[in-house]
C-alpha cells in the first residue's frame, strides 16, 4: 500500500477548512479521492472570483 504523504494531506485539509470551514474530522474522514475533488472545485471557484475582479 502506498502511504499518501503527511504533509501533502495536511496541506489539502488546511486549505478545505479555511475556504470551506468544515471541521477537521470531517475533512480527515474524506477519501484522498473526495479531498482531492473538493480541493479542486474551491481552487476552480478561487480561480473564477479573481477573474471577476480582475475584469472589473
Amino acid at each position: 500500500m502506498i502511504r499518501y504523504p503527511p504533509e501533502a494531506l495536511w496541506q489539502e485539509v488546511v486549505y478545505l477548512a479555511y475556504h470551506l470551514h468544515w471541521p477537521l474530522d470531517d475533512l480527515l474522514d474524506l477519501e484522498h479521492g473526495d479531498r482531492a475533488r473538493l480541493v479542486r472545485g474551491v481552487a476552480s471557484l478561487n480561480a473564477r472570483a479573481w477573474e471577476a475582479v480582475r475584469a472589473q
